[in-house]
């Protein structure tokens, strides 16, 4: 009897090790697994960690264009007394979208421009300081150019007027010889020349430049297709988007003498009343047919 129950409790001894050496090893499974866990983890932490600390979670900046450097040289008002002081545009200008500019004339309905400040934005804030200082309300456009433009922006009429300030040209046409020939024009409905698309369509705007390459506030707008000969002087500034017609009635105009032997000179005077430029962003008017009609002479 003494010797069944020794037997029964080795049996029992023996079990029970069994189940201690199967705890034993699962919790040294366990523990490994955490461990190998807790690995992981802490690797990924120092990862996001060094991500972190090198920067790699912050926000990419936008980018941002640099301002254009408006240069308004200063211009002496008393070597020519044409000039009129009205101080200069801001430094800080507007470098994208375009804005409506705002022509009335005694012609007819109002001339509305569509300035392109994106390629211009020094050329447009230079209008709309001028425009804000009633610089070209009660001004005669004084001439009609042999190549077809109306030149306007001269107080003074006599074609040597403007601020006590200038500005460099910008967003100048690709000359015609280096022009694609298949390349689309600017110009709501221009007439092609023989050799491609004119460098100036009709109801192109752009600024008269002295022969130093200088601009100031005299503009021209075409009231037909030019290109010229070399490299084009004039830098663009906009375009017309209505007012076409009062644009054809003014190319129809007689031309006379101007005083220095040229027929340039509108026999009528074609008299701005007013010229507003308005904020970027604002709505245009509905783009319409430019003139195609040529110049008289």
């Amino acid at each position: 009897m003494a010797s069944s129950k020794k037997r029964q409790r080795k049996l029992a001894r023996a079990k029970y090790d069994r189940q201690m050496a199967r705890r034993a090893a699962a919790l040294r499974r366990r523990r490994q697994i955490q461990a190998g866990i807790g690995v992981v983890v802490a690797v990924a932490l120092i990862v996001v960690g060094s991500v972190w600390a090198l920067g790699g979670f912050d926000k990419e900046p936008e980018p941002v264009a640099d301002p254009p450097d408006c240069l308004w040289t200063p211009a002496d008002g008393k070597a020519n007394v044409h000039l009129k002081e009205v101080g200069t545009p801001p430094e800080d200008v507007p470098t994208t979208g375009t804005r409506p500019m705002t022509i009335t004339t005694n012609q007819g309905e109002p001339i509305t421009v569509e300035l392109d400040v994106a390629n211009a934005p020094c050329t447009a804030a230079s209008l709309a300081h001028l425009a804000g200082r009633g610089f070209y309300d009660n001004t005669v456009c004084h001439e009609i150019t042999t190549e077809g433009a109306l030149r306007c922006g001269d107080p003074s009429g006599t074609g040597q007027g403007g601020p006590t300030y200038s500005s460099f040209p910008e967003n100048l046409p690709t000359p015609a010889s280096a022009a694609p020939s298949a390349s689309p024009s600017t110009s709501p409905s221009p007439s092609p020349s023989p050799t491609g698309p004119a460098v100036y369509p009709a109801g192109t705007v752009a600024m008269w430049a002295d022969p130093v390459g200088s601009i100031g506030s005299q503009f021209l707008i075409f009231l037909r297709d030019f290109t010229p000969t070399g490299d084009p002087r004039y830098p663009v500034v906009g375009k017309v988007v209505a007012g076409a017609d009062v644009l054809e009635k003014i190319a129809a105009l007689e031309t006379v003498d101007n005083g220095s032997g040229e027929k340039v000179k509108p026999a009528t005077d074609v008299v701005i009343q007013s010229l507003t430029v308005d904020e970027a962003g604002a709505p245009s008017a509905t783009p319409t047919a430019t003139p195609t009609a040529a110049a008289s002479s």
